[in-house]
């Protein structure tokens, strides 16, 4: 039974037990039968992952995070594209009466109260990621985007900046708002009024990033940072800024906001937000599996949200205003 509920990752055992159960099938090399389990406890546990994220860096870290997850307890992942929010209810629907058991909605599926409602409706549990609302679902998992912004605004400040850029994220996402907020916030705490040519819209795409950039960097004078709130934005920060013949960090400062993989593969790395995503996504699958499996039915009904931590990453895309002054005579 104790191995059972370890390879189901169900929560009651105990973390030592589990760890030594765990090293024992590592070491016997077994793997479970599914046909033998589908006989005893029933159809294999499914699980569907809807997605509209531009951001293939984001989305690359989200559906890992998930299908590893999904690999250690045995469950099928259905991965659906989901092009707008008018797609997700005859989606739902169709996935629900096919026998789907849960739903992962990350943003901005999850920013959308209608969507967050159907998923109760049609009587399938389902956990909103990143940041999203908690209510009509099961819960959510999240980092705290206000704080995360706040932390990067301040080291931006810290390192002497004034003039700081900021671009925003796409409008229809929760998580935009709270880094903006974050941003105003640790200005207004420094004493730094926000010129509001400095603050650009953009849609968490490295094209709207590009946009963004060529505004804030054609202003007459031109921020000494950059601050995007995500990796994509911010790659396309940097490379308009080569184009301009524009050293970063020497000329210019740029921040991002993930930490997904293109942060540590353009040049100069990015110093960055982490979003532990794929933590996020995998306790997304573990926490549907616990509900479905019978783990915390008599409490389901009531929506509980996780608060993961996120981390500031230094790499080398961010230095002094005085290094740019002193280079190309501008502030």
């Amino acid at each position: 039974m104790t191995v059972s509920r370890v390879i189901n990752g169900e929560g009651n055992v105990r973390e030592e037990t589990r760890e030594q159960v765990v090293a024992a099938i590592k070491r016997l090399n077994y793997a479970p039968n599914r046909a033998a389990r589908n006989l005893a406890g029933g159809s294999q546990l499914r699980i569907a992952l809807m997605f509209d994220n531009p951001s293939a860096s984001y989305l690359s870290e989200f559906l890992m995070g998930a299908l590893q997850e999904a690999t250690r307890i045995d469950a099928h992942l259905e991965i659906q594209s989901c092009q707008n929010l008018s797609e997700a209810p005859p989606l739902m629907r169709k996935l629900a009466g096919s026998g789907v058991d849960g739903f992962i909605l990350p943003p901005p599926l999850c920013d959308d109260q209608r969507v967050l409602d159907l998923a109760r409706d049609v009587g399938a549990f389902a956990i909103a990621v990143g940041p999203g609302k908690a209510e009509g679902t099961n819960g959510a998992v999240m980092i705290d985007d206000f704080e995360a912004a706040l932390e990067m605004t301040k080291h931006i400040i810290g390192l002497g900046h004034r003039r700081v850029g900021f671009i925003i994220g796409n409008p229809e996402q929760l998580a935009s708002e709270r880094r903006l907020s974050g941003f105003y916030q640790a200005m207004d705490n420094a004493g730094i009024e926000v010129d509001s040519d400095l603050v650009v819209q953009g849609r968490f795409t490295y094209r709207s990033g590009l946009a963004a950039a060529e505004k804030l960097l054609s202003l007459p004078e031109r921020p000494t940072a950059i601050f995007a709130s995500n990796d994509d934005m911010a790659a396309a920060v940097v490379a308009v800024a080569h184009r301009n013949n524009l050293d970063v960090p020497i000329d210019i400062t740029v921040c991002g906001f993930d930490d997904t993989a293109l942060a540590s593969t353009i040049w100069p790395e990015l110093t960055t937000i982490r979003q532990p995503i794929r933590e996020m996504t995998a306790w997304a699958v573990a926490e549907i599996a616990s509900l479905v499996r019978g783990q915390r039915r008599l409490i389901s009904q009531h929506s509980e949200n996780t608060i993961m931590p996120h981390q500031l990453i230094r790499r080398d895309s961010d230095g002094a205003p005085s290094l740019a002054s002193s280079s190309r005579g501008t502030q």
